[in-house]
């Protein structure tokens, strides 16, 4: 693999998984990307992973978990979604760079080690099969894989379906959005018992306001999940 590697780099030379420019290693980031990326460590929200101002203590909330109902037990991000971030993003979910999954890995379960329970079952967020048509991939199903070959963990990729297509959620409020995912995704007929009495940890690209994985959420724990966890790549913050 080491001289493979080698070989292909020769050909297409290492990139910046975020910009493009030439790096030292495949799926790094260059130097002035590191410096423009925000990660979410430290000081973080226990319920979402946004970042809290001041000095916080484990188990703080950020405002907007102390005034929403969260039906999931701790949750982390790694990226603020913003500036090169973002666009990392959006290249992973609508450009086809599925070569941006192993960095969105590697960051993703660095940022979950904190709430990272014993033998999980990955879950990603189930897309509707009209989107899965369009788009070719799942990339909160990519992700979980991703996840899974660096840590060990089960992946239930089939565990929760979305059963009602829902509007893109940019631009509804935070009402809207609940209203929309109401109902919108279950635990699968065959597959969803696999969630049942364990530690499921949902796996997401991005977080908003919450809503969606509120849905998967309630989804989990009635299919008989033990505990519900959440996990994504990049988290909506309002001080972005």
């Amino acid at each position: 693999m080491g001289v493979l590697q080698s070989v292909l780099d020769a050909v297409y030379p290492p990139t910046c998984a975020m910009c493009d420019a030439e790096t030292v290693q495949t799926g790094h980031l260059c130097a002035a990307c590191w410096r423009g990326t925000r990660f979410l460590s430290g000081g973080v929200c226990e319920l979402c992973g946004a970042p809290l101002a001041g000095e916080s203590e484990p188990g703080d909330r950020c405002d907007e978990c102390l005034f929403t109902s969260r039906p999931w037990s701790r949750g982390r991000a790694a990226l603020a979604y913003e500036g090169r971030a973002r666009t990392f993003v959006l290249r992973l979910k609508h450009g086809d760079r599925l070569d941006l999954v192993p960095p969105a890995a590697r960051w993703m379960v660095r940022a979950g080690a904190p709430i990272w329970p014993e033998a999980p079952l990955l879950v990603p967020i189930p897309i509707h099969w009209m989107r899965r048509l369009r788009r070719r991939y799942n990339q909160a199903a990519l992700l979980a894989h991703g996840i899974a070959r660096l840590t060990g963990a089960e992946v239930a990729p089939m565990a929760l379906i979305r059963i009602r297509h829902t509007a893109p959620m940019q631009d509804r409020t935070r009402a809207q959005r609940a209203e929309d995912l109401a109902d919108a995704i279950a635990p699968h007929p065959r597959q969803g018992g696999r969630m049942a009495g364990r530690s499921v940890m949902l796996v997401d690209d991005v977080m908003t306001s919450g809503a969606t994985l509120a849905a998967a959420a309630r989804a989990a724990r009635a299919a008989g999940a033990a505990d519900v966890r959440v996990l994504a790549l990049a988290r909506v913050v309002r001080d972005a």
